[in-house]
């Protein structure tokens, strides 16, 4: 048998005590920099709760704009299906009432947009019709400022935000989703 030399006794390796040290240091630093954006959802300030049944409002049916979507994300615009591509203009037209119609709102002060959908909508279909209520109004307080002011909204101070609001505020209603399918 062959003797060992001294070179085969001694194979040559990697120090890999320090390795467990620098993996958790990386681990650590991509945690600590690294940002995970997160769904904020719609942002709908809410009234204050109450344990009080709410008054009974006489609203006349010419005020309210009503919408319905159903399970099969279907729209349902004042009794009419509609396409969600026209929901801006319509919505606009409703509020303003340019040609001061008997079926539209009496001042954008008095529309109020009642939104109604069902518990098996799509919530894409959701905020879909949500974003384009909000873009109308946006659409309108931006047309307000220019017309009135010069300059757009955004640039106005908050005084005159403040009165264009008022004039158009933005009063969107939603109703509880009705079950899956049940549509009223």
């Amino acid at each position: 048998m062959p003797k060992k030399r001294a070179k085969d006794r001694m194979k040559p390796e990697v120090n890999a005590g320090s390795m467990a040290d620098i993996a958790f240091l990386l681990l650590i630093f991509f945690l600590v920099t690294t940002t995970i954006d997160v769904d904020k959802g719609v942002y709908v300030k809410l009234p204050p709760w109450s344990n009080e049944p709410p008054p009974e409002m006489r609203l006349n049916s010419r005020n309210v704009y009503s919408i319905l979507v159903n399970a099969n994300n279907e729209l349902l615009v004042r009794g009419e299906p509609k396409d969600i591509k026209n929901l801006r203009e319509d919505t606009k037209e409703f509020i303003m009432n340019p040609r001061r119609l008997e079926n539209m709102s009496q001042d954008p002060t008095k529309a109020i947009i009642s939104f109604k959908n069902d518990r098996g909508t799509n919530y894409k279909t959701y905020l879909a019709i949500y974003n384009e209520l909000k873009a109308a109004y946006n659409e309108l307080r931006e047309e307000e400022a220019q017309k009135k002011y010069g300059k757009s909204f955004e640039f106005l101070d908050k005084v005159d935000q403040k009165e264009i609001r008022s004039r158009i505020p933005l009063v969107i209603s939603e109703a509880e989703p009705t079950n899956f399918g049940e549509e009223n």
